[in-house]
């Protein structure tokens, strides 16, 4: 906890950031909350990472600034705008990220003008990209201000957002300390050659060291304990956490799943939904009791292989009860992307009426720039639509997200999801157009530019504007695949455009674009200087 104690620091008014890396089980969580219990004189403020929501856009950084928001008014208008319209509070254009970046550290900055502010976010690597990024900007930029951020990270993991930041590594325990920590959890005689075995292969690894003998016989401490591979400790955790559960009491299982669908760790939202399937407060004491689940002003699991083992072992039909029970207890005024996602959980087979309200929720993240969000969204509206030719046509715009979201594989199975169903001709050069726009966004050049010729042309008799445009994708994908193209495939897609619809009058940038490119490969730059200047 050494590198973590800069309270004297950030009292005199300096900040501290600190990044804390480290496999599962291996104690960032529990460090982060001693961190909390000694932090007499500061406001604290804890958030997690759920891998639940990393498609939401700006999930991680609400939670860490909606307790805040009455703050909201000191910063720039601005920024307050940026952040209202982020977090749904407001209607408007995607925000800038820059604005919405300054506005949380703004937002920081004055709650930590009146006490000294201390931030830990848990499990970073499930934040949204859109937090994480924020929360790196941030954690560049705090100078002078009263804050201490401290964000754990999950290793192995791709997350790039905290990179160059100080870094606290914790690894497993030194042997001795290991040796000292699987004594208070076995009982009796612990063969030698066992115990060497345990600490070796769990890597001094504390939470396996604790969970995973609870769950041998005294036989196999004694002699013979073989564990699979060290380097699976999540999955063996989950794994040693079920028994436990199994042993609890129906509500109180019925409650650890509802707590673990919802990943707010609202506990007022959690006992407003208890109640409406018919669990008492009292279900929760065998979970305390055997301290899997805390349940004050937040929900908390021991951790999170907790959460995720509840939730996967659940039957389908218990899971849809909860997030049932989730949504009706969610307020559809102040959230109601949160209760269309829970519906959506909910849903036994199609539901028009829950595909509409994804569908609208998309409307809502994309409009805050939440490109993956909208995706999400659209997918799921997809699955839930049962009319064919509503289906096709959401799965194409959820395809269509999916690729500016940049998930290029989940948009090739949409298209394929569309193109079971009967297309009309305009769907069919969208798909053709969107295969193209994949090829091209992905990497692979040489297909590209047959793919958007060919949507383009089967576009011009359906809608000219969209079939121009095409027309330029084409001529950029042909340009960029250079040789790995056709030889002639940049002067195809030039007469091409040059024969295709004309540009409207007036022309937008774009027509005038296509039309000088076009004549610059076609008649040459004596043609095309004039347009392209214009």
């Amino acid at each position: 906890a050494a590198p973590i104690d800069d309270r004297a620091a950030v009292r005199r008014g300096e900040s501290a950031v600190l990044v804390i890396r480290g496999e599962a089980g291996v104690g960032k969580t529990a460090l982060l909350r001693y961190c909390a219990r000694q932090a007499g004189g500061f406001r604290v403020a804890q958030i997690g990472g759920v891998e639940s929501e990393m498609e939401l856009l700006f999930a991680g950084l609400h939670q860490l600034c909606a307790p805040m928001l009455d703050r909201l008014a000191a910063l720039p208008e601005p920024q307050q705008h940026a952040l209202r319209i982020a977090f749904g509070l407001s209607s408007g254009d995607a925000p800038d990220r820059f604005l919405v970046a300054l506005a949380a550290l703004g937002l920081l900055a004055e709650v930590a003008a009146e006490r000294p502010l201390l931030c830990f976010v848990d499990d970073a690597q499930w934040l949204d990209g859109a937090s994480s990024q924020v929360l790196g900007f941030v954690a560049r930029r705090l100078l002078a201000e009263p804050v201490l951020l401290v964000v754990a990270v999950r290793e192995p993991t791709h997350e790039q957002r905290f990179g160059g930041l100080p870094e606290l590594q914790l690894r497993g325990l030194p042997e001795q300390d290991a040796r000292a920590l699987l004594a208070t959890v076995v009982a009796g005689r612990l063969d030698d050659h066992v115990r060497d075995r345990i600490v070796a292969e769990t890597r001094g690894n504390p939470l396996a060291l604790l969970e995973l003998p609870r769950g041998m016989t005294a036989a196999e401490l004694a002699g013979g304990f073989a564990l699979p591979d060290g380097r699976d400790v999540p999955g063996h955790i989950e794994e040693h956490y079920l028994p436990r559960h199994g042993l609890l009491p129906e509500a109180t299982q019925r409650l650890m799943l509802l707590a673990a669908a919802d990943p707010t760790g609202d506990a007022t939202l959690l006992w407003r939904a208890a109640q409406r399937l018919g669990t008492e407060r009292e279900a929760a004491t065998p979970a305390e009791t055997l301290q899997l689940l805390e349940i004050g002003a937040r929900v908390r699991f021991r951790h999170p292989l907790v959460r995720s083992a509840v939730y996967r072992v659940a039957p389908q039909q218990d899971r849809q009860a909860v997030h049932l029970a989730l949504a009706a207890a969610t307020d559809p005024q102040v959230d109601p992307d949160r209760r269309a996602w829970h519906l959506a959980a909910a849903a036994p087979g199609p539901d028009e009426e829950v595909a509409s309200e994804l569908e609208q929720s998309a409307g809502r993240a994309q409009a805050r720039g939440g490109l993956a969000a909208a995706a999400a969204f659209l997918e799921r509206s997809v699955a839930l639509t049962g009319d064919p030719a509503r289906r096709t046509d959401r799965a194409l715009a959820a395809a269509q997200a999916k690729l500016h979201a940049g998930t290029f594989e989940a948009a090739l199975g949409l298209l394929a999801t569309a193109e079971a169903g009967a297309l009309d001709e305009l769907q069919r050069a969208r798909v053709d157009l969107l295969r193209g726009q994949i090829a091209f966004a992905s990497g692979v050049g040489s297909d590209a530019t047959p793919l958007l010729l060919k949507a383009a042309k089967r576009l011009e008799p359906l809608d000219a504007s969209l079939a121009r445009e095409t027309y330029l994708d084409a001529w950029g994908a042909a340009l960029f695949a250079g040789r790995l193209a056709t030889a002639d495939s940049l002067i195809e897609v030039s007469r091409a455009a040059r024969s295709g619809p004309p540009a409207p009058q007036p022309p937008r940038p774009s027509d005038l674009l296509l039309d000088g490119l076009a004549a610059l490969i076609t008649e040459g730059r004596t043609t095309a200087a004039p347009i392209l200047r214009r």
